[in-house]
């Protein structure tokens, strides 16, 4: 069923605000996808925070013109979804990445992070990308990993001391 033009208007409208709100964006090949796995797809999205829509190239072209991701209007072509991550740079990548590995008709086009058009085989790069709350982990590591090694330091001559008394108290005995 076609599109009335207010329709339309109104499918590019919600698209542009949710591109203007995004981090990262992904547009995949879906051509051979069941209903049951496109609803599978779109379940799994909802639950990472995944904004994924399947949408006309033209109007997709319209939508995200003005926005970061406008780099993705050439690669936009033949039947797509897009996705967009709001939060996590990677969420949107993982997504396609973990649904592709079980559907091979599921197939990245291209991807967009920080305003550069990226090639579909960094894919996997931008999916590993840690989460906000590894990132915050990771770095935790690295600001206590010194207070920890200067925390052994100072404590091992009265260690040392207490385990040599205890060694010379054992012989003694």
């Amino acid at each position: 069923m076609a599109l009335r033009l207010e329709d339309k208007k109104l499918v590019v409208e919600e698209l542009s605000a949710v591109a203007g709100d995004s981090v990262s964006a992904v547009a995949a090949e879906y051509r051979g996808l069941t209903v049951a796995e496109m609803t599978d797809l779109r379940s799994k999205a909802r639950n990472a925070g995944v904004y994924l829509r399947v949408v006309k190239n033209t109007l997709a072209r319209r939508a995200v013109k003005g926005t970061e991701f406008e780099c993705m209007s050439n690669t936009l072509k033949g039947p797509i979804l897009l996705a967009f991550a709001k939060d996590d740079p990677g969420a949107a990548a993982r997504i396609i990445k973990d649904f592709a590995k079980e559907h091979n008709a599921l197939k990245a086009v291209s991807l967009s992070a920080g305003g550069q058009l990226l090639p579909a085989s960094d894919l996997a790069k931008l999916a590993d990308l840690p989460t906000l709350d590894q990132a915050r982990a990771m770095l935790l590591g690295v600001l206590m990993a010194p207070m920890s090694q200067l925390a052994r330091t100072l404590a091992e001559p009265a260690a040392m001391l207490a385990r040599t008394l205890s060694a010379r108290s054992e012989q003694t005995a």
